[in-house]
């Protein structure tokens, strides 16, 4: 009988659980986690959960007893601290271990260190799982005045539930514009002017040197000395690989733990999935990391179909998503390397969509509260196709015209 064991009870490992049984494995499965909670969802964490409005036993995708009911053994509040290839047998603190006949990394990421004095104030939160969402909750006070460090999604999304808590709100973003690493100006004008509409205090360009007070958070100070006074602060500057235990046991790694595209390492018993793996990104003809849940969920389900011997499942085009006040952006594709940008709609009506191509191909697309133009790009992006410009950018013309089009 084989045993399984699943190092993370993240998304991504609880999907390859989910899977396994699903398509009939009768083997054991360990599903190991570091933190006290069966697994559960991330994104509602800078969102709903965090303002309250969602309850938290509505963040967990499966109930204790389905864990029972399909013999998947749940180990929460369990610290992986050794794995051994040649023994295969995962080690764990504080002693004991499990045997293995084949091994899932479902080790995710961490929040990115910012290397500044004051850090470790009482005051200075990030923001990753339940517990973080519930501290910062618990300090997001009347009248509380809030420094988000960083400009990416999860930034914007804590500032976002800040305003609507009607606290202060500065946000400081080191480069010249929000979401400058993953979007295009037009994408980053729109969000900057939204966010000061709603009276944020945005300033890009602004980098952070330390944070001040004794014991407890009280202000910060920039490059140039100036000081902003607050009483918390959420610092969302990115995110790292877990791949520690990986290259302790001397698996390939390079920013993320290297896997082929049935999410295997370079020990065809080990496999990595979710925002710990660098993957072939086969849209796009190279390698990278995805820090999705498109990911997480499609990785489970590529690492279980291999373990399983099924054929392979067939791989998506990536795609994210944010919610901020009452603006969902659909994201399609990865637009690194775009040479060209489309608008379609107007930013002013707060509903358009921004096409990223190269060479005239369609490599990602930006939907504001424009979800026919997110469903029509990923079918378009997976094909390679080359629509004409003119029509993108024509709401006259429907994305359904769009993409009949390329299958002519």
């Amino acid at each position: 009988m084989t045993r399984i064991v699943i190092v993370g009870a993240g998304q991504a490992g609880a999907q390859v659980a989910f899977s396994l049984r699903q398509w009939g494995h009768d083997g054991t499965i360990a599903l190991v986690g570091d933190e006290p909670f069966p697994p559960y969802e991330r994104p509602p964490l800078s969102k709903e959960y965090l303002k309250g409005e969602l309850g938290q036993d509505r963040l967990f995708f499966k109930t204790a007893a389905w864990y029972a009911n399909n013999a998947v053994d749940l180990m929460t509040g369990v610290q992986v601290s050794a794995i051994d290839r040649d023994r295969g047998t995962v080690s764990f603190d504080g002693g004991g271990e499990l045997p293995f006949d084949q091994l899932v990394l479902a080790t995710g990421s961490r929040p990115r260190a910012l290397p500044v004095g004051g850090a470790d104030l009482a005051g200075v939160f990030e923001l990753r799982t339940i517990a973080d969402t519930q501290l910062l909750r618990a300090a997001m006070q009347a009248g509380a005045r809030v420094l988000v460090v960083g400009a990416g999604y999860i930034g914007l999304e804590v500032a976002a539930v800040a305003r609507s808590l009607g606290l202060p709100v500065t946000v400081l973003e080191a480069m010249e514009r929000v979401l400058a690493r993953v979007a295009g100006t037009v994408v980053s004008d729109f969000f900057e002017a939204e966010h000061r509409s709603r009276g944020v205090d945005l300033r890009c360009g602004a980098r952070l040197e330390s944070f001040e007070g004794n014991e407890r958070l009280t202000a910060a100070r920039l490059a140039g000395g100036s000081r902003v006074e607050c009483d918390l602060a959420v610092v969302g500057v990115g995110i790292q690989p877990r791949e520690e235990l990986a290259r302790a046991c001397r698996l390939d790694c390079e920013d993320g733990i290297v896997v082929d595209r049935d999410a295997r390492t370079s020990d065809p018993r080990v496999f990595a999935v979710g925002d710990c793996a660098r993957r072939p990104l086969v849209h796009y003809g190279r390698g990278g990391r995805l820090e999705s849940v498109h990911n997480a969920i499609e990785q489970g389900k590529l690492a279980a179909a291999a373990i399983l011997g099924r054929q392979r499942p067939a791989e998506d085009v990536p795609w994210f998503w944010s919610d901020q006040y009452d603006l969902k952006l659909q994201i399609a594709g990865l637009g690194e390397g775009h040479d060209r940008i489309v608008v379609r709609g107007s930013p002013a009506e707060r509903k358009f969509a921004a096409f990223y191509l190269r060479e005239g191909v369609l490599l990602a697309t930006d939907a504001i509260n424009s979800p026919m133009e997110f469903m029509a790009s990923k079918q378009l992006i997976a094909r390679a196709a080359r629509p004409d410009p003119v029509a993108l950018g024509d709401r006259n013309v429907s994305m359904k015209e769009i993409v009949d089009a390329q299958r002519n």
